[in-house]
């Protein structure tokens, strides 16, 4: 009965959003009687920060290639500054939570992520998830806010996709619920919100243009985790977290 919140970074810079998302936390906490996981990106930062080392982003479908330099400033703003900042919030609420990277404890194991064109460098995917350890925390009421910078099985580090780390990690559970977290309300068409898609109509809005940049890789993760059982799985914003909004996939 695990529910997993993967909340984007782009949002993290907004005045209030680390107390909101505190607020809407506890409030989900207080009337599903979950135990609750957050898994976290922060990209705007990890962007931010290259631009002023002078580091050129660049990014393929929505995803980071990450090279030595760029993957040591993505674990400096997730693992360090995000994560952080995020536990400081939930405490203050008083929540209890506690920061973790898919590097502690051997949390998230990944092999180098394989690209059909371009070499994505120091990217993985998440292949074993060490369910033993967050099922401990679960049971002490703790919530774990999880990096996903993750360790490779060859012993290197690498930077992971965050909403690939929360659909690896929700699979892995057996969660119930897995929320994207996003600054849009959901998947839009012409302004407004789609509140369901299926796999077929989902390609098709990549396809035709619809759905692009970093929503892909958030589209194809939600459908591939409602496609291993995860039961409801949503893209939605913070005001629409514990209100029933966004858009739900299913499988057919």
């Amino acid at each position: 009965m695990i529910r997993i919140v993967k909340i984007g970074g782009n949002e993290m810079n907004t005045p209030g959003f680390l107390e909101e998302l505190a607020r809407q936390i506890s409030g989900l906490a207080a009337t599903t009687g979950q135990p609750l996981i957050v898994v976290h990106g922060g990209g705007q930062e990890i962007a931010a920060l290259q631009a002023r080392l002078g580091i050129e982003p660049i990014k393929i479908d929505g995803l980071r290639v990450t090279d030595a330099e760029s993957l040591a400033v993505a674990q400096m703003v997730l693992s360090g500054h995000t994560n952080k900042a995020i536990v400081r919030a939930f405490l203050a609420a008083g929540l209890d939570a506690v920061g973790f990277s898919g590097v502690d404890g051997g949390l998230l194991r990944c092999r180098r992520k394989q690209h059909p064109t371009v070499d994505l460098g120091l990217v993985g995917e998440v292949v074993d998830v060490r369910t033993d350890f967050l099922a401990h925390f679960a049971r002490l009421g703790i919530i774990p806010i999880i990096s996903p910078i993750s360790l490779g099985q060859d012993g290197q580090t690498y930077n992971v996709n965050a909403d690939e780390a929360a659909g690896a990690i929700a699979q892995a559970l057996s969660a119930t619920v897995l929320d994207f977290v996003s600054n849009v309300p959901g998947v839009l068409l012409d302004g407004d919100v789609l509140p369901s898609l299926t796999l077929p109509q989902a390609e098709r809005l990549i396809g035709s243009g619809v759905v692009t940049g970093g929503m892909i890789p958030k589209v194809r993760t939600a459908l591939d985790a409602v496609g291993r059982g995860v039961p409801q799985v949503r893209i939605v914003n913070l005001a629409g977290l514990g209100s029933g909004g966004g858009t739900v996939f299913r499988g057919q």
